[in-house]
């Protein structure tokens, strides 16, 4: 078992992967259109993505960009 000294990283690095738990994936997110807008419930109710609307096209190239 590690005592103290050697978790010198594991505090670090333990915070990271709670981070990307969080998140549900590793990375950065480039589309910021909210998943449910791809459910079929948010596709038939009209809600915006990138390939159906021109605002959030805008919004996901900006995200893309780094904008």
């Amino acid at each position: 078992m590690a005592s103290k000294k050697d978790d010198s990283g594991a505090a670090e690095v333990q915070a990271k992967v709670d981070e990307e738990n969080e998140q549900g994936f590793r990375g950065t997110r480039v589309d910021p259109t909210p998943l449910e807008n791809y459910t079929l419930s948010g596709v038939t109710s009209g809600k915006p993505t990138p390939e159906t609307d021109e605002k959030a096209a805008a919004a996901a190239r900006d995200a893309a960009s780094g904008r």
